[in-house]
């Protein structure tokens, strides 16, 4: 109640401030995101905040459109031949990186391989390729094993992004980062201006071409950037980040709590939308390289201790347009791939003595279970503690370690033992097309060398590749069922709930594209 007042009051004290602000200078966008930007390299990290960045920064070889179909972007289209073996992709003319150098098919062919070390799509069209080359300065070559319809799709994923970069960055080991940000899109990342915690500064790249045709939707389409300056600012704290947009301060706050939704929404000068019908999945997610989480089996009684109306509770309360959904598992409900198998098992009240008695029958023995949360994100921070809470009623040692998402994306990143700075688990949501189909669920890749926590089971990975050699939408709906099954046999993680994320803007700001935050095509209305 304390914090709703104090907002209140911070809104109320900013209309008098919009009519100044909102004299700044149409070519600057200023945008409060999600978090810090602690990782600049869109294919070494799924963090959304990166993903977003990278678009700003580079372009891609095919973009998504908004029924999530690929479509040509960087690349004029593609050839195929040889009964679906040999894939040949053109280049547009005048493409430029940064600074100054032609994008060649070279660049777009390291680019490539480095992406797919990291992808879970990826991995799948690398396994299929026996080549991948240039034979000249645009035409880039795929000699596949097997036929493979899905290349334009694996090369507009929005995950881990294969955006396209100079040769010389790209041939950088795709398990250490690249910190050089020489880009292949409409804005600049300005080195310069950054301060770590709080800023990133983007510029117009006046030599961008943009794509000439296509719908402006998602990540396809024409790119035209209309701002000379984009501004990264983090304000950590939601009143001041709430009033900051009241007063005109600043003009898109990617994600605002729900608890501010009603708040804002009465604001007329500001827009409260759902823009990523794709939402995002929350998930507690194990590392099964380190105990206990090694163990199948108190894997499995972790997921059965679940009711996801706890934890989306905690994230929404009792929201009354339905910002979060129960009754989720791998698939956000009313997609062709989702199912209800198994779902009801992580709903209604358990009995925490007798899962106690589960995990020392499974072989729990007090082992210290560190749990990353993130502190500076709302939601994340809020399934975190109904986790931690739940874990250490049913018999767990939890060390609840709060920290910001950039550390929890750092930490997350380690094999090491617990003892030398390893984890155990930690909490998060997954968003975008990875909750669409198995081809993006990267949290689903079960070969040692997926998303973090690194599961390993062959029977996953069977059906995984059996996806996607499906001849029709039946048959991958049927084995998308199976791979439900598999999961809840051996899972890699628990579903704690879907939540449709809004973010809110300025009425001034027009163009906004569905799906994530991008920052070309959006303009200032009048301009």
């Amino acid at each position: 109640m304390r914090r709703r007042q104090l907002v209140t009051a911070a809104l109320a004290g900013a209309a008098t401030l919009a009519a100044p602000q909102l004299a700044r200078a149409a070519s600057v966008l200023k945008f409060i995101p999600q978090s810090d930007l602690a990782t600049l390299d869109p294919p070494f990290t799924t963090a959304s905040v990166t993903r977003e960045h990278g678009f700003l920064v580079f372009d891609t070889l095919y973009g998504m459109d908004n029924s999530f179909q690929p479509q040509p972007q960087m690349v004029t289209g593609h050839t195929v031949s040889n009964d679906g073996k040999l894939w040949e992709l053109t280049l547009r003319d005048r493409l430029l990186f940064h600074d100054g150098t032609p994008v060649l098919a070279r660049d777009a062919v390291a680019s490539i391989q480095r992406w797919w070390h990291r992808d879970a799509f990826g991995g799948v069209l690398m396994a299929r390729t026996d080549e991948i080359s240039a034979p000249t300065d645009k035409l880039i070559r795929l000699r596949l094993n097997k036929p493979f319809a899905l290349v334009p799709d694996a090369l507009a994923v929005i995950i881990s992004v294969p955006v396209i970069m100079p040769e010389r960055l790209a041939r950088t080991d795709p398990f250490k980062q690249v910190t050089e940000m020489v880009g292949s899109g409409p804005y600049r990342y300005i080195a310069a201006e950054r301060v770590p915690g709080a800023r990133a500064v983007y510029e117009k790249f006046n030599r961008y071409v943009p794509r000439p045709d296509g719908k402006p939707e998602y990540g396809s389409g024409p790119k035209i950037a209309h701002f000379d300056r984009v501004e990264w600012t983090v304000i950590p704290d939601p009143a001041t980040a709430a009033a900051a947009l009241a007063s005109g301060e600043f003009d898109w706050w990617e994600n605002p709590p729900l608890d501010l939704v009603p708040m804002l929404r009465r604001n007329k000068d500001i827009v409260v939308a759902v823009e990523d019908r794709t939402t995002q999945n929350a998930v507690l997610r194990f590392n099964e390289l380190v105990p206990p989480f090694d163990n199948p089996a108190i894997r499995r009684i972790v997921v059965s201790a679940i009711d996801q109306q706890d934890f989306m509770q905690a994230v929404g309360g009792a929201t009354p347009d339905l910002l979060v959904r129960q009754k989720v598992g791998l698939f956000v409900p009313g997609t062709p791939m989702a199912s209800d198998v198994g779902v009801e098992a992580m709903q209604g009240a358990k009995d925490p003595d007798k899962l106690r008695r589960q995990l020392a029958d499974a072989g729990y023995r007090g082992e210290r279970v560190v749990a990353l949360a993130a502190t500076d994100l709302p939601s994340v921070n809020a399934i975190s503690q109904v986790g931690a809470d739940l874990l250490r009623r049913i018999g767990f040692n939890v060390d609840l370690q709060a920290v910001d998402w950039g550390t929890v994306q750092q930490r997350r990143a380690s094999r090491q033992p617990i003892d030398k700075g390893g984890w155990s688990l930690f909490f998060s949501f997954q968003t975008s097309t990875q909750n669409i189909t198995p081809a993006a669920a990267i949290a689903l890749r079960a070969d040692g060398k997926g998303w973090y926590g690194w599961p390993i089971d062959p029977a996953m990975e069977r059906l995984r590749e059996a996806w996607f050699d499906a001849p029709d939408l039946a048959t991958q709906q049927r084995i998308a069922r199976d791979m439900q099954v598999q999961f809840f046999r051996d899972p890699s993680y628990a579903p704690l709930g879907m939540l449709f994320q809004p973010t809110a803007y300025r009425t001034s700001l027009t163009g906004i594209r569905e799906g994530l935050p991008q920052f070309y095509g959006v303009r200032r209305v009048g301009t």
